[in-house]
């Protein structure tokens, strides 16, 4: 996908952008980005596919590090402004999914980013298939983002 294509939208939320999110020019430093797209793929598993990513890291020791990862940056973004990050979901496989992450201020895209995440446990640093009960939610993701999605996602 390039920055003019769109995945549905199955997750989005606004991030004021912070001091410690810049470097000394006053813009967004771009591996905060990485930052802030992690902490939306936090937010959609607790809020939105109803999986706490917290208890799946400490409790169930299932991982989800990004294995692949491609993002091209269209403009700065500055302390105080306002960014709102889209995730769609992509594809899911059998031990990885896909996902498309476009950071969007007032004037347009600011950055996207194309992710693989792989679902690792932490005990063996080894890939596992995609647990049971995230594949469901997942699933239910893809459907209710558009009537296509799920098919699409196979």
């Amino acid at each position: 996908m390039t920055m003019s294509e769109q995945a549905p939208i199955v997750f989005e939320r606004p991030v004021r952008i912070r001091f410690a999110h810049c470097d000394p020019a006053g813009i967004v430093f771009f591996p905060q980005y990485l930052t802030l797209t992690n902490a939306l793929v936090e937010d959609w598993f607790t809020d939105s596919l109803g999986i706490d990513y917290a208890d799946m890291i400490a409790r169930r020791r299932v991982g989800l590090p990004i294995v692949r990862l491609q993002c091209e940056f269209a403009r700065p973004s500055r302390m105080g402004e306002t960014v709102t990050l889209s995730l769609a979901l992509t594809k899911v496989g059998q031990r990885s999914i896909g996902i498309h992450i476009v950071g969007r201020g007032l004037d347009g895209v600011r950055f996207v980013a194309h992710q693989v995440l792989v679902t690792t446990s932490l005990e063996s640093g080894e890939s596992i298939d995609i647990p049971h009960d995230i594949r469901a939610a997942l699933q239910r993701a893809a459907a209710s983002s558009s009537p296509n999605a799920q098919e699409a996602l196979r």
